[in-house]
Parts: C-alpha cells; structure tokens; sequence
C-alpha cells in the first residue's frame, strides 16, 4: 500500500462496513460512517507508522479492489509471538472471487516470515458469511469474546485463531 492509496482503501473499508454489517450494528453508526474521515486516518496512521503494521492492497487492472492490515496482537493476554489481522476488505461488488482469499493468505505468509506463531482477528459473533470465510481458511474460534459498542449498542465479537507456518495459508 502507498500513501495514495489511502483514499480508495477508505472507500472499500467504508463501503464493506455499511455492506457487511448492515443489520449487525446499528444503521444510524453505519450512516455516520465517512469516507473522507476514514481517508484522514489512513493518511495518518500511514504516515506515521514505524513498520510494524503492514497494510496490503489487492489491486486488478490497476486499481485497488481490497485490503489488509495486519501487526502486533493489542491485547496483553495474547503470546507476544501473535499477530493480528485487524481489517480486510474487499470492494462488495468483488466478494466471492478470491481477493479476500489472497489477501488472507499474502497476511499469514508476512505473519509467518516475520516469526509468528500464530494469527488471531475479531469477527462479529453474528457475521456468519465472514465467519465461513475465515473457517475456510483454518481459523476457528478461541473461546475468545467481547463486544464492539457502536452508538451505546454492544455488539458481541468473537475471536478466531490459526496456527501460521511459513507457507502461509494451505
């Protein structure tokens, strides 16, 4: 990911919000959401990143189509050799045709490269169609839970873990 990207991966990452979430949280935190805001933020924490999160961008025909980001786990139960997934996001009108799929497995070959044992990720407890998509690729739930409060609703998450090997994703 570039810099210049920060604006169409916002846009993916708001886009997938309201698409994906639609139902799972409430409509009035999904309306708020901003792409310009979101754009801001990218730029920011781009910029002043030192390397330990990487932001991955699948492109086709040039142009961005999803993203990822991975780095350290945020919490201080987890094993320090952990890393985490903390977003990806596929352009909706591309869900089902292997973006996501290659992104995850780009994410967990870096995760393994770098010396992880392991990658966790939150996923929303109700979001089933991405709760498939990571089981498909050898997550499963932990045991893990807490929720996201979005507008004073809480919204329960669960947390998935896979073992990483150096090839990454089978």
């Amino acid at each position: 990911m570039t810099l210049d990207d920060c604006p169409r991966v916002a846009e993916i990452r708001v886009r997938g919000w309201q698409s994906a979430y639609k139902g799972l949280t409430p409509q009035s935190y999904l309306d708020r959401l901003s792409v310009t805001e979101d754009a801001a933020r990218r730029r920011r924490n781009f910029e002043q990143g030192d390397g330990t999160i990487v932001n991955l961008v699948a492109e086709r025909d040039g142009e961005v189509v999803g993203w990822a980001c991975h780095g350290p786990y945020r919490d201080g139960e987890a094993d320090a050799r952990d890393v985490e997934l903390y977003a990806i996001y596929v352009h909706p009108d591309l869900f089902g045709q292997g973006v996501g799929r290659a992104l995850l497995r780009e994410s967990a070959a870096r995760g393994a490269a770098a010396g992880h044992a392991r990658m966790l990720l939150w996923v929303l407890e109700e979001n089933t169609t991405a709760r498939r998509f990571y089981e498909r690729s050898g997550f499963g739930p932990d045991g893990a839970e807490e929720p996201f409060e979005a507008d004073g609703v809480a919204v329960p998450e669960v947390r998935y873990a896979r073992l990483l090997t150096e090839a990454g994703l089978d």
